[in-house]
């Protein structure tokens, strides 16, 4: 049987949480990411914000992670109107703290705990969802399941770099092997060596750094194909630690930011030669 996420010490201070909220909030919150309360929730209590409450969080698979980022996306639209000097409001999220995830102040969103993207750099995306699955999975696995976070943090790069291609418009070829896509990207937004780019971005130094770069995004691939989940193995793979992960995760994250924050940027190469 999976763990579940969010734990239900979580969910309680969530489920009292809630007494400062109104019924119509909380209908709306998680409505609005495709939940409807559980009809056998049995659930007694003498407020009626907390029994709905404990009816949505009912109808949560709190294994399925798919399922926790939407009741997540609730949980920080309902937080946000609960005043922030409320001791319950403390209590819950620091709870939510154990369970891994955190309360991002400047964005309002709730976020993995440990290495990640800038919320800026998804914000602008017109779908960053498989960008912050693959986030949310390196995460549980980084400590406890290296090769899982190494399989992970090439999929997130292989994300990243078909999200470029869809946002500038190209078209994204399924077959291509990860070089040619890393590649691919790179070119959309300007960053490849070959690329004719005027002003800082077409410098020997800063064109010595990309090839770098597109080097660490190449091996993270490579180590994934070694020693990553997504390929059966003939052997036990051995010797793996939390380095390793965390290796693959950080250099992972390293390209996947050049490449968003180079999307997002409107003074980018890439405005300029479209």
């Amino acid at each position: 049987m999976s763990a579940e996420l969010i734990g239900s010490t979580t969910r309680g201070l969530f489920r009292a949480l809630m007494t400062d909220s109104t019924v119509l909030e909380i209908r709306a919150a998680f409505q609005d990411e495709g939940f409807a309360p559980s009809p056998a929730c049995a659930y007694e209590d003498s407020s009626a914000r907390r029994v709905l409450t404990q009816a949505y969080l009912e109808a949560v698979d709190w294994t399925d992670l798919g399922h926790v980022t939407r009741a997540l996306r609730a949980f920080e639209r309902l937080v946000d109107g609960v005043p922030s000097d409320l001791g319950s409001r403390f209590r819950f999220l620091r709870s939510l703290r154990r369970d891994g995830y955190v309360l991002d102040e400047d964005s309002g969103h709730l976020v993995p705990l440990g290495p990640r993207l800038p919320e800026t750099a998804l914000s602008g995306l017109k779908d960053p969802s498989a960008i912050r699955e693959h986030l949310d999975r390196i995460q549980r696995a980084a400590g406890d399941d290296p090769a899982l976070a190494i399989g992970s943090a090439k999929e997130l790069i292989e994300s990243t770099a078909k999200v470029v291609l869809v946002e500038r418009g190209l078209s994204v070829d399924d077959k291509a092997d990860m070089p040619a896509l890393i590649g691919q990207a790179q070119k959309a937004l300007g960053l490849h060596r070959s690329t004719a780019t005027p002003g800082p971005d077409g410098s020997d130094p800063v064109k010595k750094i990309l090839g770098s770069v597109t080097g660490i995004a190449v091996g993270v691939n490579e180590l994934r194909n070694r020693a990553g989940t997504g390929h059966g193995p003939t052997a036990t793979r051995g010797g793996l630690g939390a380095r390793h992960a965390h290796l693959a995760v950080n250099a992972a994250l390293t390209w996947c930011q050049l490449i968003l924050d180079t999307l997002a940027d409107p003074d980018a190469p890439w405005h300029k030669n479209p």
